[in-house]
């Protein structure tokens, strides 16, 4: 009896390790999503997940879908009225021929983006505007300006609760309210915005030595892309006051960003079809196909084992703890991506009844750790996606060379921030 409960969590975890793998290399060139939910339909059909179980998985995820509807929505309105291209545009023209004032504006605006839209719109939607921009400017290397993209799309990752989805996995429904956020990672965010921006800049100096030119063409905004703004920022501050009154994220999330669609679509020539078409639906799926492969997990037992661990740890020190936790998230999240990491570290954290301090370190592991390597997040895929539809590829040999010099300061960094706070 033990050897057969043995084999079937050797299975379980042979199969969201191979789902897992598929997510992330992509083998055949099948969407991320066929993989997840393959995984998850296996463990159903070979009996080693009730189907009750497996729906119970999906319906864990609902506020996680709402909040993704709702912020690719938005972001799909901004991309197609062109106001990220608006702003790419204003970016280069006020940096006066300067390489390194362009630099420096292109981060400012990757992190506002990041902030109030998610680090997911600032990989998939800023990245063309970013190379459009750094065209229009006649740069000879434009990768340093795209690099931006991706690194400030995980380092502004959790400035606030909306920034990032694996933020809402993290806490699950025990989101804390606004005004106790901000306090907590405020200065661990300042740390890693700062951090990744010097690190950065440094290691692009050669190729920001040159001229650029300042006669840039800015676009005019449509009346469609102005209420796109006023959407996103009314957006914005309908997250903030939920935030402020401890109320879950993805609903107000969706019918902020369903009422901007529909305010928008009224004045915009492009019609509904052709923002349907246009939003990633694919990644509910995957996220769908992920909570599943987690619910598996826990039904093995090896979450309860880590949660266990964790206690174990913290029993010892709390500080130790969170060091431990934040840094070994970290880097797994560049094994396993971090949305499933972030899926497991969630339950972790909840059955071993954490210390805030601990857990917001496993949440920068989580939100911060991804920018070593190009598998790290879901963000970073999607910006490699970009890239190569703007004709530029990235290595991830050379993605890793460049990553290992920017996550571990920011990581360290934020992290011993965490302690400041009481």
């Amino acid at each position: 009896m033990i050897d057969a409960v043995a084999a079937s969590s050797w299975t379980t975890w042979g199969i969201a390790a191979a789902a897992t793998a598929g997510v992330i290399v992509r083998p055949l060139a099948w969407p991320e999503f066929v993989w997840a939910l393959t995984g998850a339909l296996l463990l159903v059909l070979l009996g080693l997940l009730p189907w009750h179980a497996a729906m119970a998985g999906v319906a864990k995820g609902t506020d996680v879908y709402l909040f993704l509807i709702g912020m690719m929505l938005l972001a799909e309105l901004a991309r197609q009225e062109g106001l990220f291209e608006w702003l790419a545009a204003r970016a280069a023209r006020m940096a006066h021929g300067s390489a390194t004032r362009l630099f420096s504006l292109v981060f400012a605006v990757g992190t506002v983006v990041t902030v109030f839209l998610s680090n997911d719109a600032t990989a998939v939607v800023l990245t063309p505007a970013v190379a459009a921009a750094a065209k229009a400017a006649k740069a000879k290397d434009p990768l340093p300006y795209l690099f931006i993209c991706a690194f400030i799309a995980n380092a502004a990752s959790f400035v606030l609760p909306i920034s990032n989805p694996a933020n809402l996995v993290i806490y699950g429904s025990h989101m804390p309210p606004l005004m106790q956020w901000l306090p907590r990672y405020a200065l661990p965010s300042a740390l890693s915005i700062a951090a990744t921006w010097a690190v950065l800049r440094w290691s692009q100096r050669a190729s920001l030595r040159e001229a650029i030119s300042s006669d840039i063409e800015v676009p005019k905004l449509s009346a469609g892309g102005r209420m796109a703004a006023i959407g996103i920022g009314l957006t914005a501050m309908v997250l903030l006051a939920a935030s402020a009154f401890d109320l879950a994220l993805g609903l107000p999330t969706f019918l902020a960003g369903l009422a901007t669609a529909l305010l928008v679509l009224r004045r915009s020539k492009c019609g509904p079809m052709n923002v349907a078409r246009e939003v990633a639906w694919s990644v509910l799926p995957l996220v769908a196909g992920l909570f599943v492969l987690v619910e598996a997990l826990e039904h093995t037992g090896v979450i309860q084992a880590l949660s266990g661990g964790l206690h174990d740890l913290m029993q010892r020190s709390g500080t130790l703890a969170a060091w431990v936790s934040g840094v070994m998230l970290a880097a797994g999240c560049n094994l396993a991506n971090n949305l499933p990491a972030g899926l497991v570290a969630g339950r972790v954290v909840a059955l071993a009844q954490v210390p805030e301090h601990v857990r917001a370190a496993v949440l920068i592991g989580v939100d911060l750790g991804p920018n070593l390597s190009v598998t790290g997040s879901l963000a970073t895929i999607l910006w490699l996606k970009a890239l190569r539809r703007e004709g530029h590829s990235v290595s991830a040999w050379r993605f890793l060379k460049l990553g290992a010099l920017v996550m571990p300061p920011a990581l360290l960094l934020s992290l011993a921030g965490v302690f400041a706070f009481g």
